[in-house]
């Protein structure tokens, strides 16, 4: 089974209500879709958004790294070398995680509909359903409040809330006011995206045990770059501590784990690179203990069924944070999971990601690349 063609699309589709974190606001879903055709006559897909704020792609470095360096570095070649494939994809270019990620994407999706066996049994099949948490974009209090009760109505049972974008107390009475209208029932996660100082964390999450706030865990309170900050942070508050921007590779996972500095690990396959990687830091997160989370960027279906199937495979996948095509104003795309409120069920009918196509009135425009 051979790689004969690697397209790339651009796709655009409006979020029906902004995006909002310490590092960014969204409004819109743009991403480069990629669809691989093998001579077995097997299609696979893949996506990879734009996130400036944290891999430093954008639209235009994301295709040109797929078009100029990595499909003709890939075409021709055997998928059932793939190890050989696999070092390619991640070797031809250094950083680009996003791209990468859509190619790999592609990649398993080819591999799994030849072995006949929907992803997340390829992988590992571990579990075919999985439940998201619904996240509470940065807003004033009485806003995230009104969110966060209206995800609760809606049935979502795990709230992951944004903080970090103000001062510390402001944070702390936006998830008071989160906790009261969400309940004493809703698990809440707090997520600063790099937005809090160690003392400040310190002293807010402190402060949120002391009001008994019940918080599940807290997701990169400092700087990425900051393991000794994060450490510290760790080590002097009672509730978990979860590293995300901090661990874009297996490197930087055994750094994290080797030291001690969280307790839990978020895996996003656009900053590992996809699947191949994201494999590698899930197995040495579970050779030190840390349960891993899943996560995803502003990603339409596609991507997130990528992501799904990964998740479901793995038994130290644990947590799954996956609402980003419920922010969407349309679904662009034909098959893949299935959402039932907060349930997410994986196709066992289909192989592969059981993706069958992209809405066309979202495809701006195209490229490819062949052997042709």
């Amino acid at each position: 089974m051979h790689i004969k063609k690697i397209e790339t699309m651009r796709i655009a589709v409006p979020l029906h209500t902004p995006f909002k974190t310490a590092l960014r606001t969204v409004t819109e879903a743009e991403a480069i879709v990629v669809k691989m055709t093998c001579n077995e006559g097997i299609t696979g897909w893949g996506e990879a958004p734009p996130t400036h704020v944290i891999t430093g792609e954008s639209l235009d470095s994301i295709e040109t790294a797929i078009k100029k360096i990595i499909a003709p570095n890939l075409i021709g070649h055997s998928l059932l070398g793939r190890e050989r494939v696999f070092e390619i994809l991640h070797t031809v270019l250094v950083g680009n995680t996003s791209a990468k990620a859509a190619v790999d994407m592609a990649l398993y999706d080819c591999l799994s509909q030849f072995a006949g066996m929907p992803l997340f049994q390829f992988l590992g099949g571990y579990r075919n359903r999985l439940e998201t948490d619904y996240t509470v974009s940065v807003n004033e209090v009485e806003e995230m409040a009104d969110d966060a009760a209206r995800y609760i109505q809606n049935g979502f049972t795990a709230l992951k809330v944004k903080v970090g974008k103000d001062d510390i107390e402001t944070d702390i009475q936006r998830i008071k006011a989160v906790r009261q209208a969400a309940g004493e029932a809703a698990v809440i996660r707090l997520d600063a995206n790099q937005g809090w100082k160690p003392k400040e964390a310190i002293y807010a999450i402190r402060k949120m045990e002391d009001l008994d706030l019940n918080i599940e865990l807290v997701e990169q309170p400092v700087k990425a770059h900051d393991l000794q900050g994060l450490k510290q942070v760790k080590d002097h508050v009672d509730t978990p501590i979860m590293a995300d921007e901090s661990v874009f590779s297996m490197y930087d996972a055994r750094k994290v784990l080797e030291s001690e500095s969280a307790d839990f690990i978020n895996i996003k396959l656009m900053k590992s690179g996809g699947i191949y990687h994201a494999m590698k830091i899930c197995t040495l997160a579970e050779s030190f203990g840390v349960e891993c989370m899943v996560g995803s960027m502003i990603e339409t279906k596609l991507g997130i069924t990528a992501a799904s199937h990964f998740a479901a495979s793995q038994k130290n996948v644990t947590r799954y944070d996956f609402d980003a095509p419920l922010m969407l104003a349309d679904d662009i795309v034909e098959g893949g999971i299935h959402y039932q409120g907060k349930r997410i069920h994986l196709p066992e009918e289909s192989s592969g990601l059981g993706i069958s196509e992209i809405k066309k009135q979202y495809i701006q425009n195209k490229g490819s690349v062949s052997n042709a």
